[in-house]
Order: structure tokens, then sequence, then C-alpha cells
């Protein structure tokens, strides 16, 4: 019983990093293809912020303090290898870093893919991702937004969507009658998956996909393979000791981006493992300042 109160003193105290504005829904009227979900499938946030068994999809908004807000506006995802989602870590802590330079932030809780709860496990997330460019362009007169200057951001498995979103934009997986751009303006991918090969992330890519895919959801889910002229200027970090997610991944995209001229800056740092957030172990935060240079160079 005591260990059972202090995970959920926990759970409380990272759910109150989220608390600036109750999380709102993103699909009122009913989640796209959702089956019944199960009685014993209820979302979990355990005590490191993690959400598990994600069904209703949220953004969870932070906004810069009063008078700082610029205009410009972020859509995180974070990762997890499409097995929870550290909203923490990688959620509300970069949130919360991009909100000191005046760009407000929305925190992207996506669908976890799983058969159970859904048609089509491969597709919720991408429509999660599209359905949350949508809600924001939607409102951005009502938060004081541009509609013009709404990146993505994604780490780890969220690189994978945060990509797939920045290279599938041209059809909606959505419900989209007013025909609303769902075209990220920028990208900011840290250590991201981005291919579905078998080295590109075997987690991920199970989750995804599962263990034995067939070629064409390979295909459709390896971003690299769909970069064009139109494809958002991209800002990619990653380490080059990286054991979980290759270093490899980040080369691949960056090289599809420069062949089809497509603005782009790459940081690639010698140590720092994987997973690290907004905290480098020896660079802190400095590629939240590398990545706001950037953003404001682009004119973002």
């Amino acid at each position: 019983m005591k260990k059972l109160i202090l995970v959920m003193a926990l759970a409380a105290f990272h759910l109150s990093g989220y608390a600036q504005q109750k999380g709102i829904v993103l699909y009122p009227k009913g989640v796209p293809d959702a089956k019944k979900i199960p009685d014993d499938y209820k979302e979990e946030i355990d005590e490191n912020g993690y959400f598990r068994k994600v069904s209703q999809p949220e953004l969870i908004p932070f906004f810069p303090k009063r008078g700082k807000a610029n205009g410009t506006s972020i859509i995180i995802c974070p990762g997890g290898g499409y097995e929870l989602v550290v909203a923490s870590d990688e959620g509300s802590a970069v949130a919360k870093a991009f909100n000191q330079f005046g760009i407000t932030a929305f925190v992207l809780k996506y669908r976890i893919p799983n058969d159970a709860t859904m048609k089509n496990k491969s597709i919720a997330p991408l429509q999660d991702a599209q359905k949350a460019i949508l809600t924001v362009r939607e409102r951005a007169k009502e938060w004081n937004l541009n509609p013009n200057k709404i990146g993505i951001v994604g780490l780890s498995a969220g690189g994978h969507l945060a990509s797939t979103v920045g290279t599938h934009f041209d059809n909606s997986y959505v419900e989209n009658s007013q025909n609303i751009s769902l075209r990220p303006d920028f990208m900011v991918l840290i250590y991201p998956v981005i291919t579905m090969e078998p080295w590109g992330g075997p987690r991920t890519r199970a989750n995804l996909i599962g263990k034995e895919p067939t070629q064409s959801l390979i295909d459709f889910f390896s971003t690299e393979r769909h970069v064009t002229s139109n494809t958002p200027p991209t800002f990619l970090l990653h380490t080059t000791d990286d054991e979980r997610i290759s270093v490899r991944n980040s080369l691949v995209f960056y090289d599809a981006l420069r062949a089809a001229k497509v603005k782009t800056e790459m940081h690639l740092l010698q140590n720092g493992g994987h997973g690290f957030g907004v905290e480098h172990p020896t660079r802190k935060d400095e590629w939240v300042k590398w990545c706001v240079a950037w953003i404001k160079e682009n004119g973002f």
C-alpha cells in the first residue's frame, strides 16, 4: 500500500509539469479508427512521468511568460520506442526550455500502437501528429500564434514520428474538410529514428510496423525515402556514440535533405549517448540555443 501511495505521489508530481493548462483532447468527436477499449487497457503514468497505454491523445500546452511570446510555436513528439511516451524528460522539459525563448510549445501525448485498440496501429501516431498540426493552425489566432511558424520537434522514436509528418503531409489521414495545410514549417529532430531498415531502431520498428513487416510498410515509414524539395527545413542533432539509435539515421536523412536542396543544419556530438533530452551530459542545454538561433536564422 505504501509503495502504491508513493508511485501515485510521484506521478502527481510529474503531472504537475503538465498543469499549465488542461490537456486539449485531439478528437472530441471520437478517435478515428478506434476499437472498443478493453477494460484492462487503461492509461497510466509512472513515477518517471512516462505515459503508457495511451488511447485518448491530447495536446498539452506550455505558454511563455506573459509578454514574451513571439508567435512561433512547436509541437513536441517525445520518444519511447512507440511503447510509451516520455512526456517528462523529452516533453515538458523541452517545452519549458523553448518557452524561455518566447516559443509556445505543445507536448503531443500520442497513441501507442496497439492492435487491440485501433484498426491500423501503424498509422495512428501519424494521425495524431497531423491532427495536432491541424489543431494548432485552426486555433492559432486564439493563441496569438503565427500559423506559418509552426514547427514539429521529435526525439528518438518521436523523431521518427516528426519526420513522418514532415514527409507525408500531402496526404491527410485525419478529417480535414477545410484542406488546412498539414505541413510543419520546420522540423527539429533530436537523435531520431529515421529508417525502418533493421539497423534503424529495432524496438521502434517492431512496435510500429511489426516484427516481420511488409516491404511496403518499410518503404512508407522509412522517411529518408520521402524527402523532396518541399520537405520543411530541418535541424538535426545526434551523438556519434549513440548505441541505441545509430547516428546513421541522422546521416541518411541529412544526405536526403541535401540532395533535395532543403535547408538543413546538423550537429554531431562526440559523446552523450541516447535519451538525454534537454540536458546533454557535457554540453548541457546548448543544443536548444543552437536550435533557436537556427530557427531565427530561417525566419521562423
